[in-house]
């Protein structure tokens, strides 16, 4: 059943919600401008890899843990993983923004940590299944990058909407995985994405900040 506590973390993690990732592409920007993502079909084999091999399952486990662990801890094992400099800022930056965000709508202090993190601070009092926490988080992630292709693959709306709609199902399959995965499945084989962002960092005519 649906219940407020559902409501609330959907609307937190919104793209529209002011964490400023509309101005965060995840390297998104350079595989447009090298063509590698040029079109609805492209863009869900990187989006999908990203999900699974990338920052989305490495996101949805420190998530994970975080709901039941130590934060501290495990937002310091947040930043120690982030392969660049703007993985550590886009993630940084959101997560300073959500926090501050969810503090003013809720009125309850939450520190700036980590996206995954700040998130998890969030969440924890909604006593919500661990599993739908990360459906929503890995769907408001992929949302965000499927709006960011709609703008500048360009695609249209009802294609861009059409790619996220075809990864419900591997986001419903990584949230159930990573509700019941520990620190020893953390990991990441998403190469080319992180040659991206890394390549990202010195791109002369850049849109987006990573």
């Amino acid at each position: 059943m649906l219940t407020p506590s559902h409501l609330s973390l959907v609307q937190w993690l919104s793209p529209a919600f002011p964490t400023g990732a509309f101005a965060y592409s995840h390297g998104l920007e350079t595989e447009i401008a090298a063509g590698t993502v040029r079109d609805a079909e492209s863009l869900g084999i990187w989006l999908g890899n990203i999900l699974r091999f990338g920052a989305g399952w490495q996101d949805a486990v420190l998530l994970a843990q975080a709901l039941g662990g130590d934060r501290d801890a495990v937002d310091d094992l947040a930043r120690a993983l982030a392969p660049c400099a703007e993985r550590l800022r886009e993630s940084r930056d959101q997560g300073t923004a959500f926090a501050r965000a969810v503090s003013g709508i809720t009125g309850r202090r939450l520190p700036p940590r980590m996206l995954p993190v700040a998130v998890a601070d969030a969440a924890a009092p909604l006593d919500l299944p661990q599993e739908d926490v990360m459906a929503l988080y890995l769907q408001g992630f992929a949302g965000n990058l499927v709006t960011i292709a709609i703008r500048h693959v360009p695609l249209g709306q009802t294609e861009g909407q059409a790619v996220l709609a075809r990864l419900t199902p591997l986001i419903h399959d990584l949230a159930a995985r990573a509700a019941c995965a520990g620190l020893d499945d953390l990991g990441t084989c998403a190469l080319a994405g992180d040659l991206a962002a890394l390549q990202h960092e010195t791109q002369e005519v850049r849109i987006f900040r990573t």
